[in-house]
């Protein structure tokens, strides 16, 4: 019976998110573009029909756009020079392969993206004027990409949602992979750039709030790619199977909700005392500095758990399963100073918005949720997998996230 409640449970949930989420995005930039950043509720069915009549229909211009970009990214994944390293262990204990070339694609897009719009083949602000007809394109590749992920293995929705296959690939190109890092990531980073390029075009001028947002987020996707191999020991790239949850997530949810700040900001040109801008900085490079130490810690560590931890043996507890647990190090201060790291820079980015109203902090709002609901899902899958040995290592790292707090 309680299975029975589980799958009728995940079935429900799985529906929920994938008939919820696509309007909630095209319902914020709709709020960001049309209401001046207000949060619009309809009161009449006038209304309802007035918001409808707003959702665009995708364009030949960014369906061209949208098209052309996917192409790149998979002639850069495939053709850009990389080094190439071995996955995690499977469980037949095989490794995959996979080719880190991010950090030249990232660059080489970008410059390729300059030359276009200085020679005036695209416009820089293309992202923010195609932006709708971009969402829904968007939008309706994912859901037919995760048709094609999930076609072979074909089983419930939920197979559909949570995917049938750990790394589908089509030789040796691995479309979870692939989409985890290239399509989403960079063209959040693009997305930024046209919204502050409409920004300039409209008031002619940059805010400093709108430079800030678009430079604190492109250090976060640069430094991704620059410690692309980090991904290899993920959860996403070791256990997560891809599907319509991952899918989706990569090519609409990160690239037309990550820019929330800065669509906001387009028409948005308040200033900054410069003590608020400062202490913002701050806010966002120790969050920064925290979120990189204490993953790249983890990740030499999974790699090499015999390397020096702050100068030291590191510290750790070794499970029945053969397992080790870090416990020094930022690992040794909280479960996840990780997560803790992710919050400051998250809320770093939505307060250059100031608080006229509350769109501009839903990413942060977002992603303590997300982020408290993952910690107890790994804690309690860890309390299951490793019983004993995880809740000693409960008693020796106490706090979850934050220090002293939580």
């Amino acid at each position: 019976m309680a299975a029975g409640k589980s799958s009728w449970w995940n079935f429900g949930g799985a529906i929920l998110l994938m008939a919820a989420l696509p309007p909630l995005t095209w319902y914020m930039w709709v709020c960001a573009t049309a209401f001046h950043g207000a949060l619009v509720a309809p009161a009449s069915k006038a209304e309802v029909l007035d918001l409808l009549r707003r959702v665009p229909a995708p364009t030949f211009a960014a369906v061209a756009f949208y098209g052309a970009w996917l192409l790149l990214q998979v002639v850069l994944q495939i053709a850009a020079p990389g080094k190439v390293l071995e996955g995690t262990p499977l469980a037949d204990g095989s490794r995959l392969k996979y080719k880190m070339n991010g950090w030249f694609s990232f660059w080489f897009t970008l410059a390729a993206l300059t030359l276009l719009a200085g020679l005036g083949v695209i416009s820089p602000s293309l992202a923010y004027d195609q932006f709708g007809p971009l969402l829904v394109t968007a939008n309706i590749f994912a859901f037919l990409f995760s048709l094609f992920l999930y076609w072979p293995g074909r089983g419930s929705i939920y197979d559909y949602f949570l995917g049938v296959s750990l790394n589908p690939r089509i030789g040796p190109f691995d479309l979870k992979y692939f989409c985890e890092s290239r399509p989403g990531l960079i063209l959040w980073v693009v997305m930024d750039l046209s919204l502050a390029a409409k920004q300039y075009q409209l008031h002619g001028r940059l805010s400093t709030p709108m430079i800030l947002v678009v430079a604190f987020q492109f250090l976060y996707v640069a430094d991704y790619f620059f410690h692309e191999e980090a991904i290899l020991t993920t959860w996403d790239i070791k256990y997560e199977r891809f599907g319509w949850m991952l899918c989706w997530g990569d090519l609409v949810w990160v690239p037309f909700t990550y820019c929330l700040q800065a669509l906001y900001l387009v028409d948005h040109t308040h200033e900054l005392t410069a003590p608020a801008a400062v202490a913002i900085v701050a806010l966002n490079m120790l969050g920064y500095f925290l979120f990189r130490a204490a993953n790249i810690q983890k990740h030499r560590f999974r790699t090499n758990p015999s390397g020096l931890v702050w100068g030291r043996r590191p510290e750790y507890i070794r499970t029945e399963q053969g397992a080790l647990l870090l416990t020094s190090g930022w690992w040794g201060v909280a479960r996840h100073l990780n997560y803790l790291g992710d919050l400051m820079m998250g809320l770093a980015w939505c307060l250059p918005a100031l608080f006229e109203h509350p769109l501009p902090y839903f990413y942060f709002v977002y992603f303590l949720i997300l982020l408290v609901h993952r910690e107890r899902r790994d804690h309690q899958m860890c309390q299951k997998k490793y019983g004993k040995d995880w809740e000693a290592y409960c008693a020796r790292v106490r706090w979850r996230i934050i220090p002293g707090v939580y």
